[in-house]
């Protein structure tokens, strides 16, 4: 297959939905397809490596109040110049902005097949910048689009519920891998712990993620407290950036701010903590949930997307009931009692071991394949119960 995935982000980028898109198309390409990328930022490399697909790049502007993220500009017939030359057999369109519209409209004019992800819940981000009266008009738009499309991929079976409810009507689960050669406990670094003031004794409490609104910062302010109650000494550590960033640094100085990190850098964070706290309520998968667990850290979660789909309370991490602000806080409190709980943290690791990446690649290649009108059995397989 000639594969051409669209997306606003893309490594170099930093993110979740970046890095996810890079093993899908690195991972096709294994198996033998041609992958082209659609983006807005140039190729860098990752880690040193030469990109093994062909990259486009558009014009682009910051999105506002995200100046790392940016929005991509293409027209109709630019993309279908790009279908024609590059002879594109099926797109994977990951982004509901501007450019995934004009990608997925420029294909049905060519007739050709689209598969859409939903990897953001964009739409439920409203209500956190005080827009809450829009959310019924993002809801239409986004049945609108996705419904212009063979088939919608969504990361859980919670998500890809949401999805049907709102309207959409063929959508499917392509879970996420995650790379347990990269994220290992053995990435542990004891001079990373000690420039943040923790010896092999001192309790360290992190969080990895956007810090932006919609991430429930006021929850992880709480819990890095309720961390504290349990063990004073504890630190508390927060790799990543975003809009929060410098209100977070003036109203806690007593944390740990990393900033930014990516690949090996990234996992030798996550290895040198010991309590990884996620109070989010927004993810359609939450990537960071299973790296950490991947790292050998006692997971906090609500009990939705990743940690519906991949922990056991009290087996693999400790889980509250979302949205209920207070169970969430005394299961912070039990992991700071239970910080060095070797069974713990041990299952936590052999759990992320059973989730590498070969079976998702495997199933986005199948639902690419079943999208494309040579396919004697797409019709049969877009409606199979098997695949939803």
């Amino acid at each position: 297959m000639r594969v051409l995935i669209v997306s606003d982000t893309f490594p170099p980028d930093i993110n979740g939905v970046a890095r996810t898109l890079r093993q899908l198309a690195w991972g096709l390409m294994a198996r033998g397809h041609q992958v082209e990328v659609v983006t807005t930022s140039e190729g860098a490399g990752v880690a040193g490596v030469d990109e093994p697909h062909q990259r486009h790049v558009v014009t682009s502007l910051p999105l506002p109040g995200y100046a790392s993220l940016r929005l991509g500009l293409a027209s109709l017939k630019w993309f279908a110049r790009l279908f024609q030359r590059q002879g594109t057999d099926v797109l994977y369109v990951a982004t509901e902005t501007p450019l995934g519209i004009a990608a997925i409209w420029a294909a049905h004019r060519a007739g050709l097949p689209v598969v859409s992800g939903f990897h953001t819940n964009f739409h439920t981000y409203l209500r956190n910048y005080h827009l809450t009266a829009l959310q019924p008009v993002a809801e239409a738009f986004l049945r609108a689009l996705h419904n212009h499309t063979a088939r919608t991929l969504a990361p859980s079976r919670q998500t890809a519920q949401m999805l049907r409810d709102l309207g959409l009507a063929s959508v499917g689960v392509l879970g996420r891998g995650v790379d347990t050669a990269l994220f290992t406990p053995e990435a542990r670094n004891a001079a990373l712990r000690q420039s943040w003031g923790a010896g092999e004794s001192t309790p360290v409490a992190i969080h990895v993620g956007r810090l932006a609104a919609e991430k429930n910062l006021t929850l992880l302010a709480k819990s890095f407290a309720a961390f504290k109650d349990v063990h004073p000494q504890g630190v508390c550590v927060v790799v990543g950036d975003g809009p929060c960033a410098e209100g977070l640094r003036n109203r806690h100085p007593d944390w740990i701010f990393a900033g930014m990190r990516n690949g090996v850098d990234l996992a030798r964070h996550y290895a040198s903590g010991d309590v990884f706290l996620f109070p989010s309520t927004s993810e359609t998968f939450g990537n960071v949930l299973i790296e950490a667990m991947a790292s050998r850290l006692a997971v906090v979660s609500y009990d939705y997307a990743a940690a519906n789909e991949h922990m056991q309370h009290g087996q693999h991490g400790l889980l509250a009931k979302l949205h209920d602000e207070e169970a969430y806080l005394s299961e912070v409190r039990h992991a700071a009692g239970r910080w060095n709980d070797n069974s713990l943290r041990d299952r936590s690791r052999q759990k992320a071991l059973t989730l590498g990446w070969d079976s998702m690649i495997a199933r986005f290649e199948h639902e690419l394949r079943q999208s494309m009108p040579q396919s004697p059995s797409a019709t049969t397989a877009l409606g199979s119960p098997a695949l939803s």
